[in-house]
């Protein structure tokens, strides 16, 4: 998806977040604010855009987020359970309504057999509640895998408002 769809789709979910009287707020990893970038090129979109939780590291998941460092250690970074904490971290530590929250593996390099390039976990949460979480592989270089990870985060969120 080229830039100029990404702006429509994310000005789209702006709308859909405004006419709820919604706040979003990410947690991203290996996209490095790249939705919250995306959003933000929206003019206007301070009326439901709150902020973004970039946490590279396993310490900013832990510190920014609360991420039991256990889970991480238990089921890596890149999880579904991170995720799923991630999202509900972000609602915790922001005054939004839905968060989104982005794990994974961008590459060219830290892939394995069990998590290849191209894995990324992501979770959604609406008012501390997970609605869902799920895990996608994604095919192409490092750039791809992050412009395919934001677009599919946004249209989580077109999916479930």
């Amino acid at each position: 998806m080229n830039d100029l769809c990404l702006l429509s789709l994310s000005k789209d979910v702006g709308q859909l977040l405004k006419k709820q009287g919604w706040m979003l707020a990410t947690a991203e990893s290996c996209t490095g604010g790249g939705v919250a970038q995306t959003v933000t090129e929206i003019a206007g979109s301070s009326a439901w855009f709150d902020r973004a939780f970039i946490t590279y590291s396993n310490e900013a998941k832990h510190e920014m987020l609360g991420v039991n460092p256990k889970l991480i250690q238990q089921h890596g970074a890149v999880s579904e359970e991170v995720a799923t904490e991630m999202a509900l971290g972000a609602l915790v530590h922001s005054n939004a309504s839905i968060a989104v929250s982005i794990t994974g593996i961008a590459g060219p390099g830290g892939g394995s057999d069990a998590k290849p390039v191209g894995t990324v976990c992501f979770a959604l949460a609406v008012l501390s509640e997970v609605i869902q979480v799920n895990t996608v592989h994604f095919t192409g270089d490092r750039g791809e895998v992050r412009n395919k990870s934001i677009q599919y985060s946004l249209q989580l969120i077109e999916k479930y408002i």
